[in-house]
């Protein structure tokens, strides 16, 4: 084997270089069917984007997809009915990280607060995130989020708040990290440029700055996979075969590490192709329809 290659098997746990795309779908298959820790739930079908109202019978198709394979659920709103998501999530046995969405309308924010301590007093919630990225793209400032992270916190004493944004927001807000119970971080080697060859260390780094900045709090790594379809950005290269990839490199290393992941995403979200251009719709693990993207 040669230095590279043996780098590589290094950081992955698994040697899956140079593996045929028929090997690296039954690996894929395997480690999917041995199960994960978590992964984000995205209600929306063909057509729907957030503001669409969300009905329970979708949720519980959607759910019955992916039940098999994770123990935890992430949700991003309490609001337009993924409120409801939570309570048949536990129906169904699984645990629920429960998120309120933030951002510039104040009246919205407040729905979402006073639904989000609904759901955890209800005994829904075994985790709350209150925000989204709001500090990333400069939708609240560092004390509007501060103010409805003590709030939720009274609000809901034993159940652990953080706020979910990218590793560095960690690294350069003290503030912000010394005000979560837990730290709540996305970490995308793939929208850093890094190449897929390097992606597992690329993420592991970024892991070990957020443990580094939370002073031995608990870091939950709340997204992080790659697409299979979309333009490259830098060395990242968006395909089936490198989405495989990094899905086993990553279940693989949080198992072997300990390392609580919740991968993004569960399906695809064809509404992101405004947003986040042709990349943004192909994360999920299952497309629109909820069929399983990389079997054999």
């Amino acid at each position: 084997m040669s230095f590279r290659n043996d780098y590589i098997h290094s950081l992955a746990g698994q040697d899956i270089t140079n593996k045929s795309d028929s090997d690296l779908r039954s690996i894929f298959t395997d480690t999917l069917n041995k199960g994960m820790h978590g992964i984000c739930f995205s209600p929306y079908l063909q057509y729907q984007e957030p503001g669409s109202l969300i009905t329970e019978e979708q949720i519980r198709k959607r759910l019955e997809i992916i039940r098999p394979y994770t123990k935890w659920i992430r949700t991003f709103s309490c609001t337009d009915g993924n409120e409801l998501i939570p309570g048949i999530a536990k129906e169904h046995g699984l645990k629920t990280m429960v998120g309120a969405w933030l951002g510039e309308n104040q009246a919205i924010n407040e729905e979402e607060i006073a639904n989000v301590i609904r759901v955890a007093k209800d005994g829904l919630a075994d985790l709350i995130a209150v925000g989204s990225e709001v500090l990333y793209r400069e939708d609240l400032t560092e004390e509007e989020l501060l103010a409805f992270i003590k709030q939720v916190k009274s609000e809901l004493p034993g159940i652990p708040v953080g706020y979910v944004d990218a590793y560095y927001e960690f690294c350069n807000r003290p503030a912000i990290t010394d005000a979560c119970d837990i730290i709540f971080a996305n970490c995308f080697p793939f929208w850093e440029g890094s190449h897929i060859d390097y992606s597992l260390l690329y993420m592991k780094d970024m892991y070990h700055r957020t443990l580094n900045a939370g002073n031995g709090k608990k870091v939950i790594i709340t997204e992080t996979g790659w697409p299979n379809r979309g333009t490259a950005f830098e060395d990242s290269v968006p395909s089936s075969y490198n989405a495989i990839r990094y899905f086993i490199n990553s279940q693989n290393w949080c198992k072997e590490d300990n390392v609580d992941i919740f991968y993004f995403s569960s399906f695809d979200e064809i509404w992101k192709l405004d947003s986040e251009g042709d990349v943004g719709a192909y994360w999920g693990l299952w497309d629109i329809d909820g069929k399983l993207k990389y079997s054999k």
